[in-house]
């Protein structure tokens, strides 16, 4: 016998379950109200935060952007101070 024909063996003379299975109620099955109400909220918190996080992403890049500029300007200053030989 192959191995292949024993597991064929194995599989019909295997036991069913009793009593069958069946499909349990929706009510056991579903999170209800108060679970689309937990996601529901975990969404609002998740958008709130990535709203915050856009805002002080920009934040961040504008200072970067001001702050290029006044060392921009203190050069310019600063080679403007310096006498030419």
């Amino acid at each position: 016998m192959t191995l292949a024909g024993a597991f064929l063996a194995l599989a019909a003379t295997a036991a069913t379950p009793s009593p069958s299975p069946s499909i349990p109620s929706a009510d056991v099955t579903t999170p209800g109200p108060w679970g689309f109400a937990a996601i529901f909220g975990v969404g609002i918190v998740v958008a709130l935060l990535l709203v915050d996080m856009t805002r002080r992403i920009r934040r961040v890049r504008y200072r970067a952007e001001v702050n290029e500029k006044l060392d921009a300007e203190t050069r310019a200053e600063n080679e403007q101070d310096q006498p030419r030989p």
